[in-house]
């Protein structure tokens, strides 16, 4: 099984394109310790000829255009893109689907709510269901992953519920937890059918629930939120006023983080993807990114491959 790394950094990338906080600065000025990333997406392939996209950023045409494996083959109109999972609704997640609209058949696997949210959306009506047909991917079943026509791609999928909340368009400001609920944020067991190598995406995640910690621990490969360092870190640098949690995204570091929260896990190999702009994780030079390597921990750059 491979995996392309095709974006690493939470919505906005990096830079951001209104932010002139120090890393973006550094990033604009081609400073080498400071590498662009475009927003979280990955691909996965179980024969290198069919792919699978988990999530699909708003940057996804120049995603493809970097991945030499995801360019069209032969004469005419044609995509080694096979299909679609998405872990949320969020604008990151979903809005390069609209990049997918061009008569490409296609499979979009996502939760119940997920599906629900994209077809109250007269945008996405561009999906002409001629050539993308649409499922829901209940939580806790493995399910083979298939192209438009049915056709195997040798890759299993099971999602599972993380702590999160609903995309930021759909919160209902009067309701308990804005209105969230599960299938709102999933992580994801991916599995490559003929060798049974496996590893995990969880891009989004509010907390470290006992039956998370169970369900990653001893993974083979994780990728995991890393949007924030600190909690108040948008506060703090007086470009937000929201939490890490309240945008529902555990901060990395600390006694109740994910580094503190996963290091006992038994986990092979851990990277931190959905990095946002602010984050100190995206300097090579930083003292941040030398705890966090000390721990065991990498952070995803565009273009970055794993086998399996």
């Amino acid at each position: 099984m491979r995996i392309i790394v095709l974006g690493g950094a939470a919505g906005g990338g990096f830079p951001q394109w209104n932010c002139a906080c120090s890393n973006c600065v550094r990033a604009r000025r081609k400073d080498p310790a400071a590498r662009p990333r475009t927003q979280c997406s990955l691909a996965v392939s179980a024969d290198g000829q069919n792919w699978l996209l988990l999530n699909a950023s708003p940057d996804l045409r120049e995603q493809i255009a970097a991945t030499p494996d995801l360019h069209p083959r032969g004469s005419g109109r044609d995509s080694p893109v096979r299909a679609v999972v998405l872990t949320g609704a969020d604008i990151d997640a979903v809005a390069g689907l609209l990049h997918l609209r061009e008569s490409q058949p296609l499979r979009l696997l996502a939760s119940a709510r997920v599906l629900a949210l994209i077809g109250a959306n007269p945008i996405f009506r561009v999906l002409d269901p001629a050539f993308v047909v649409q499922r829901e991917i209940a939580l806790g079943q493995a399910v083979p992953v298939t192209d438009f026509v049915g056709v195997p791609l040798g890759l299993t999928v099971e999602a599972f519920a993380v702590p999160g909340k609903v995309a930021l368009y759909a919160e209902a400001a009067d309701a308990p937890d804005f209105g969230s609920a599960p299938g709102d944020a999933i992580g994801l067991a991916v599995r490559e059918e003929r060798n049974g190598a496996s590893f995990h995406f969880v891009p989004a995640c509010a907390a470290l629930s006992p039956a998370l910690l169970t369900r990653l621990s001893g993974s083979r490969l994780l990728f995991f939120d890393g949007t924030l360092w600190t909690d108040d870190e948008m506060i703090r640098l007086g470009l937000g006023t929201k939490t890490g949690r309240r945008m529902g995204h555990l901060s990395v570091s600390g006694e109740s983080g994910t580094m503190a929260g996963l290091s006992d896990l038994g986990i092979a190999r851990k990277v931190f993807v959905h990095v946002n702009n602010t984050n100190p994780i995206l300097l090579a030079d930083s003292p941040e990114r030398q705890s966090l390597t000390l721990a065991g921990w990498e952070v995803a750059e565009d273009g970055m491959e794993v086998a399996l």
